[in-house]
């Protein structure tokens, strides 16, 4: 774990036990095996878990990610058994929590990109490529590729940045008939995702997406999926290549912390100060506008 990163104590829940906490997530195990996802208001930013929650976060998050697994489920069965409550667990976690089952989960984040922007654009201003992928010469921040692209990294420690990798690094981990129906998946819910954004007006630049396996061997969605934490996603009305984009995500943030107003320097190795009350609400309203824009349901807490 890298120093910036202090994971708050996962709240004890009678009936389950504490198996995993990540930047946003809790993991519990209970009592007949399955597990219990339970998704916070954390928000993090430069390898730092911030103090200040974006309210609402995990239920949006949560709520997305279930409306979009049902969208997906002809392209690949999903890990969610229920996103109901199971009886006698806090109500509390109503709306943030849902019970699925335990996969081996493969080693790689499965990243599609339909637009150059982020550390693919790094790779490619620095080699002409994206994870081995070669580009054509003179795309911008925010442009658009001809065709999506597999872009896979691996899953580094918490705390430390994913690594881009080449699809043969992931083949000759995995095997290649694994990663080629990663890729071919991950290339599909992309493409699926991306038209249903359209049509809402939203561009989906980039998404990462987690797989793991049954007992059978049969490959399975897990995670979070297409959600402002995994996924970029960007106003179509205001989309312009050649500058960073606005966003439906945690750039609000970022912004602010690296703004003079946050008073805060990124290299002193100090923990981001708290977030004023107007930033983190403002951050709230960009979650609950993509929610809103992509199913067309008013968030309701």
């Amino acid at each position: 774990m890298a120093p910036g990163v202090q994971i708050p104590t996962a709240p004890t829940i009678d009936g389950a036990t504490h198996v995993h906490s990540g930047k946003v997530r809790d993991l519990y195990r209970l009592g007949d095996g399955s597990l219990l996802m339970v998704a916070s208001d954390r928000i993090s930013a430069f390898d730092f878990v911030l103090e200040t929650p974006i309210p609402d976060k995990g239920r949006i998050l949560t709520r997305l990610s279930l409306w979009w697994f049902e969208r997906l489920a002809d392209l690949v069965p999903h890990h969610v058994v229920s996103g109901e409550l199971p009886v006698g667990l806090p109500r509390e976690l109503r709306g943030r929590a849902v019970v699925c089952e335990p996969l081996d989960m493969y080693p790689v984040e499965c990243v599609a990109r339909g637009y150059l922007t982020g550390s693919g654009l790094t790779d490619y201003r620095a080699t002409g490529r994206v994870c081995g992928v070669p580009l054509p010469v003179g795309l911008e921040d925010g442009s658009r590729l001809d065709s999506p692209i597999f872009t896979p990294a691996t899953k580094a420690a918490l705390g430390d940045h994913d690594e881009n990798v080449s699809y043969a690094e992931v083949a000759a981990g995995i095997g290649e008939p694994r990663a080629a129906e990663l890729r071919d998946l991950t290339l599909a819910v992309y493409r699926r995702a991306e038209a249903v954004a359209r049509d809402r007006g939203i561009v989906l630049a980039d998404t990462k997406l987690e797989f793991g396996a049954r007992r059978d061997g049969t490959t399975v969605l897990g995670d979070e999926v297409l959600t402002p934490d995994s996924s970029r996603f960007w106003p179509a009305d205001e989309w312009t290549p050649g500058r960073q984009q606005p966003s439906y995500d945690k750039q609000y943030v970022r912004d602010w912390l690296t703004s003079p107003a946050s008073g805060w320097d990124r290299g002193s190795g100090e923990p981001p100060p708290p977030l004023p009350p107007e930033v983190a609400e403002r951050t709230r309203e960009r979650y609950v506008e993509a929610y809103e824009r992509l199913t067309g349901e008013e968030f309701a807490p």
